[in-house]
């Protein structure tokens, strides 16, 4: 089993999220006042967010207007350079190439043979999710696709053991995107936060300034709203 040695996380376990944000400041105020993040420079003009201490994720400023304002999911690697070329081997496309960050790991953009665009983190000196699970931080990724059968071979032969290994207990589903998006929307990944109570957490986000997108619903792995914040980009709220 393929192992980030320096994280602990099986090659393909979602092991880290970012935004990228026009404004990062309004981004402080909305994930500080939802969540009870609190934050720390991480240079660059990201920060970091923890919650009681631990890192949970990054606030970063988009740096191209161009670029779509979105949270990222990043899935550990032994190798990204490896991982990328296995990437492509099996139809999907390099977005950016594997680079160091910092003293930190080894960083790439990738997507999938359908476009939905996620990460790959090799870890060093940052091994990932400080805490997760936990209310207030990552708990699932969804991929909304429009072919669910290729998408589940091709995450399946990437990531096997992190998805099907025994001890496998997986944080990533795949749904149709029309489960929550219109027909048109292009495939994409949707990070869920843990809540206690959907309800006032979509609430909470209507007052802060955000939309909702899809009001609560159940699905196999716990209630869902899929939400966006004060600036555009979309994540969703998981109570289970």
């Amino acid at each position: 089993m393929a192992e980030n040695r320096a994280s602990g996380y099986t090659e393909g376990v979602p092991c880290w999220v970012d935004v990228q944000l026009p404004d990062v400041e309004a981004g402080k105020r909305f994930y500080g006042g939802l969540f009870g993040w609190t934050f720390e420079d991480a240079g660059g003009g990201s920060v970091w967010a923890r919650l009681a201490g631990a890192d949970v994720a990054r606030l970063a400023p988009k740096r191209d207007g161009r670029m779509p304002t979105v949270w990222t999911v990043f899935f550990a690697t032994p190798d990204a350079r490896d991982l990328a070329r296995r990437i492509l081997a099996a139809g999907g496309q390099l977005v950016s190439d594997p680079a160091p960050v910092r003293d930190l790991g080894t960083a790439a953009l990738v997507a999938d043979p359908q476009g939905a665009v996620f990460g790959l983190w090799q870890a060093a000196g940052h091994p990932g999710f400080g805490v997760r699970h936990a209310p207030g931080t990552f708990a699932w990724a969804q991929l909304y696709t429009r072919d669910t059968d290729a998408a589940n071979d091709f995450y399946g032969r990437l990531f096997t053991d992190a998805l099907f290994g025994t001890d496998a207990d997986p944080d990533f589903g795949r749904a149709p995107v029309s489960d929550v998006f219109h027909a048109g929307m292009p495939p994409q990944f949707v990070v869920h936060f843990r809540t206690g109570d959907v309800e006032a957490a979509v609430e909470a986000v209507r007052q802060l300034g955000g939309r909702v997108q899809a009001p609560p619903f159940e699905t196999s792995y716990g209630k869902v709203a899929v939400v966006t914040d004060n600036q555009g980009a979309s994540f969703a709220l998981l109570q289970r």
